[in-house]
């Protein structure tokens, strides 16, 4: 299943639309003015994909006690955000994953320690952290840097304090 989400990720983030005006405004209502200009410098297609994440949580959260805390749409929103760092294209991005699986992604630290495309490779596939190093830096909530930070390694996820049932919608919303 991966592999088919990872295609269709692929194939989405190949259109340059932007996203939509009320969904930009909708983003401004839950992100800081420091995390919202951190969104905003994304590409457009992990700006759609952060919205349709967080919408998805919205959906999911509904009829739960965790309704309407902005604290788990702002996890959706930044999770990728640490993408900024490695600056990569959208084939780039195909190169440093097969790069990751291939080379193992303990790999990555020592890339980032390099020049050019290798270094940015190496930021790239740090983005968990690197994402949540961004997230503190703008003051958003702490629960969206640990999501962040996280959302790659379920063995993490009991330590970022996060309810198991918004656990569970977040990352059923990123990876449908």
């Amino acid at each position: 299943m991966k592999v088919v989400h990872l295609a269709g990720r692929f194939f989405g983030a190949l259109s340059p639309a932007p996203p939509k005006a009320a969904d930009v405004e909708w983003v401004r209502g839950v992100l800081n003015d420091d995390c919202f200009s951190q969104f905003r410098r994304q590409p457009n297609h992990d700006q759609r994909h952060a919205i349709g994440v967080a919408r998805d949580v919205e959906r999911r959260l509904a009829d739960t006690p965790y309704a309407g805390d902005d604290r788990w749409l702002a996890a959706a929103l930044l999770h990728d955000i640490g993408k900024l760092d490695g600056r990569l294209s959208v084939y780039g991005r195909v190169v440093a994953t097969v790069a990751g699986s291939v080379a193992g992604h303990d790999m990555a630290e020592v890339w980032s320690t390099k020049s050019g495309f290798t270094r940015r490779v190496g930021l790239y596939l740090r983005h968990a952290e690197l994402g949540a190093d961004r997230i503190r830096l703008a003051q958003g909530p702490e629960e969206a840097a640990r999501w962040a930070a996280a959302h790659h390694h379920p063995d993490d996820w009991d330590a970022t304090g996060i309810p198991p049932e918004v656990l569970t919608a977040l990352d059923a919303a990123d990876n449908d």
